[in-house]
């Protein structure tokens, strides 16, 4: 896991691409709106814009849109580590709803707590802020849930560049 003291490491430009396609052909993150923020060395960051047909019943964002968010933040930080011819996939997760989905975006950031050859635990924070208008997040920012997931390394499907 990155400490603040720190800095991530930029990924090598063939690593990048395809974790950006990877992102780009996932139909249900595209469905969602849910964009690449940061991509770093065994760290993702993703963003969520509010959409109120993403909802609950009580007008939060549902919980299903925020595990998705740090589910996907989490196994592209593993996939990240991964050498080319590996992807992953999500084996186990928990998640704590810490407050109400409430704000104009949501980030989750998936950082690499421990790589193996087989198994990677991640771990994810998602926060909400109101947008202030240039897009930034204000001082605000309200914690909405963690996840700790953990990701199996798997050999990549012929044919598949992701």
């Amino acid at each position: 896991m990155t400490t603040s003291a720190q800095s991530p490491r930029a990924l090598d430009p063939g690593t990048e691409h395809r974790i950006r396609e990877g992102i780009g052909r996932q139909t249900l993150l595209t469905t969602l709106g849910i964009s690449i923020a940061e991509l770093a060395v065994g760290r993702v960051t993703l963003d969520l814009p509010y959409r109120a047909d993403l909802c609950q019943q009580n007008g939060f964002m549902h919980a299903g849109a925020i595990t998705t968010l740090a589910d996907s933040a989490c196994g592209y930080a593993a996939a990240s580590l991964m050498p080319e011819d590996r992807d992953v996939l999500t084996v186990e997760f928990k998640v704590n709803l810490l407050s109400p989905a409430r704000g104009d975006r949501f980030r989750a950031t998936g950082e690499v707590v421990r790589a193996g050859r087989t198994l990677t635990v991640c771990s994810a924070e998602v926060v909400a802020w109101a947008d202030d208008g240039d897009g930034s997040p204000e001082a605000s920012l309200v914690l909405v849930a963690l996840m700790q997931a953990t990701m199996m390394a798997v050999t990549r499907p012929a044919g598949s560049s992701r």
